[in-house]
């Protein structure tokens, strides 16, 4: 009969298990389509150890959690929470925001954006405050993903090229449109611009 005592880290390993971190951290990043290169680049992480993270070789401290969930705009509650049937009210303080470029890695980024409602599980939509830097046209790069865009200008001009055109909006000005057409926003403006962002996810 095996009575060795199970040792304190033994034990955090054992109760940490039961929320499987690494299938819910592959899911995240499956579903928001990131390769662990990328995602490397974002959180300041090697891929190799978010790799042994999703593997459930490697156990997550909560700095490296929280940055991983601020990445992918989900609150530390998405991996721990079990619950079910609550009602979701999460506060997000503006102190607790980071700031991300569009691409990790370029030197002229289109946009920097903060995640409005990072603290919230199971969100129908995400919300963004966006800004973005004075740049020429040939600067700023197209992209497009699955579902609908809402984004209403408040301060500076903004320039958003869509199906071939080219759409300047003012402070006070709103857009609403398919974000699964490749589109491109660019401050227009000396100052740039800022806007709050809203995308949804396509209707079935």
């Amino acid at each position: 009969m095996n009575t060795r005592k199970e040792t304190g880290p033994e034990t955090i390993d054992r109760i940490l298990s039961a929320y499987e971190l690494g299938r819910k951290l592959h899911q995240l990043r499956m579903r928001k389509k990131i390769a662990l290169v990328e995602l490397g680049k974002h959180t300041g992480l090697s891929p190799s150890m978010l790799s042994q993270l999703e593997n459930g070789h490697l156990t997550p401290t909560l700095p490296t959690l929280a940055r991983i969930a601020m990445v992918f705009d989900v609150g530390l509650d998405y991996f721990f929470s079990q619950k079910r049937g609550a009602k979701l009210f999460a506060v997000v303080r503006a102190g607790e925001r980071i700031r991300f470029p569009d691409l990790p890695d370029s030197p002229t980024p289109s946009f920097f954006f903060e995640c409005l409602a990072f603290a919230s599980e199971g969100k129908g939509l995400q919300a963004y405050m966006a800004e973005f830097p004075h740049r020429k046209p040939a600067e700023v790069r197209e992209h497009f993903h699955e579902g609908s865009e809402f984004v209403h200008v408040l301060e500076g001009m903004l320039e958003i090229h869509f199906q071939g055109e080219d759409h300047a909006l003012k402070a006070g000005d709103s857009v609403y449109f398919d974000s699964s057409e490749p589109h491109s926003y660019r401050g227009a403006s000396k100052s740039g611009a800022r806007a709050i962002v809203i995308t949804s996810a396509p209707r079935i």
